[in-house]
Order: structure tokens, then sequence, then C-alpha cells
């Protein structure tokens, strides 16, 4: 976790985890994804924990992925074995690897609260996701934004949102990758207020959920977690099919484009159904 990860807990077992890569404004690469999935294993055997307060340093929560990695994904690869043999594996119960980095945060026995600043766009929305309560600062944005670089929310978004978003809007908010500003991202169900410290007010919130019977708080926790699963449990099928259909597009000629004409800053040409 070094380098991208620091987790402090405290005497009332409030754990803070902070991302800390903030020269990229806590992009999301490599390092990044092990060092986040990490961090939730270490949590889930902290002994005494009550609550979890996740953040980012610098001027942003999350600014989704690294900018480095989109630049990689611009040569179009005619064998997308790779992305299969990365994307179909369950390495975390119904979880693989990024998609865990979402659903970790909910499957941790004590409730989540995310401090989010700056930017939460992509990867790092689904990241905030994860947590039971996100609180805002003022000024933040947030996106789902996969298709504006030719892909899908891949990171348990579609698990995560469906719960929180009315199916219109979350498609809305798919197809379109636009930026909301937190109060519309609140209407819409992504945050749950705004506050002017939201770092102050995620730990004031974990100091309260600390003081109440632990014992109360994990079976709240998985009771909630329950009620919020669609009645045929069908989340692992979705986790699955996003996997399935984010390996079909990485590397496609699309995708390529995608990224191609966002990085060049022009309109993309799209010719594969044509």
């Amino acid at each position: 976790m070094e380098n991208r990860i620091r987790i402090q807990v405290d005497d009332l077992g409030i754990a803070e985890v902070t991302l800390t890569r903030a020269d990229k404004m806590n992009a999301l690469d490599v390092a990044m994804f092990d060092a986040l999935q990490a961090a939730i294993k270490q949590l889930e055997t902290t002994p005494y924990l009550r609550a979890v307060v996740l953040h980012g340093e610098g001027k942003a929560f999350c600014a989704g992925l690294d900018m480095g990695r989109f630049a990689g994904m611009a040569q179009a690869s005619e064998d997308s074995d790779g992305a299969l043999d990365r994307l179909i594996p369950r390495k975390h119960g119904m979880s693989n690897g990024p998609q865990f980095v979402g659903m970790g945060w909910r499957s941790l026995p004590v409730p989540v609260i995310a401090a989010v600043h700056g930017v939460a766009f992509g990867g790092g929305l689904q990241v905030a996701l994860g947590a039971d309560v996100r609180l805002l600062a003022p000024g933040t944005k947030m996106s789902v934004m996969e298709l504006k670089w030719g892909l899908v929310p891949d990171m348990a978004g579609m698990v995560l949102m469906r719960g929180l978003v009315r199916d219109d809007q979350m498609r809305e908010l798919v197809y379109s990758a636009r930026v909301v500003e937190a109060e519309e991202a609140v209407s819409l169900g992504l945050a749950t207020r705004i506050c002017a410290d939201p770092l102050a007010a995620a730990h004031e919130m974990a100091r309260n959920i600390a003081l109440r019977s632990p014992s109360a708080i994990r079976a709240a926790k998985r009771l909630l977690n329950q009620a919020n699963r669609s009645v045929d449990d069908s989340a692992a099928a979705l986790l699955m099919a996003e996997s399935v259909e984010q390996s079909q597009l990485i590397g496609s000629a699309d995708q390529a484009e995608a990224v191609k004409a966002n990085l060049e800053k022009r309109l993309p040409v799209f010719n594969s159904l044509r």
C-alpha cells in the first residue's frame, strides 16, 4: 500500500483510509487498485473495528482511471483474451479485482463513510458508491464517465447504482457520461448530503457510530445489505455481466477510437456498425 493508501485506526476503532496519490488526483493505476484491495482485506481482519472513513488527499477524492492507462488503450488490439483473462476470474467472492474496490466496502462488517471532494469520476465514483454514506464538499463533481472512453462501468457500478438511482436516471447518467454538480448528485441519489467539511462530518458520524452497540451496528449493516439486494439476488450475475461486456470492449476498434478522439480533442469517427 506504500505511496497509495494510508490506514490509521484510533482508540475508538475508527479507521481513516486515505488515498495518498495526491499529485495524480488519486487516479487509479495498478498500484492503487492493489492498494485498495489490500486495504479492504486488512480492514476485514482489524480487531475492534467500529467504522471506516474513506477520503482522498489533495484536490480530489479520485479522478478515475489513470490517464496513462487510457493512453495505452489508444491502439486497438485484435486479441481480447487478455481482457477476458483479467476480468472474468472471480478473485473476491462474486467480484473480480477491480469490482472488489467498490463492492469490498459493502462487504466490510461496519459502516463506511466516504468524504468526497473535488471530483469522483468513473472508477473513482464507483469506489465512493461502495461506501454506506457519501458526504460531499460544495463544488464536488461526479460522473459515470466510462462511455466517454468507449467502456462501460465495470467496478460494480451497475450493482451499486441500482439501489441508489432511479432506473431512467441511471441510464441517462451512463449513456451521457456527463458531469453532475454536488447538488444534483444528492438529488439523484449518488450522494447523501453536502457538508462544508465532509471529512470532519464523516469523523463525527463515525464517532457516533462507534458509541453504539458494535453487535447491533454489524447486524444493521447485514440487514441493510440484504434489503438492497434484488429479489432474485442477481448481484453476482450482474457483476459477471459487467466483466463480460467490458472484456469485449477493451482493445476493440471503437474503444481505441474513443480514447484517441478524447486525447486528440476531436470528434470520434466510429466505423464498426456502418
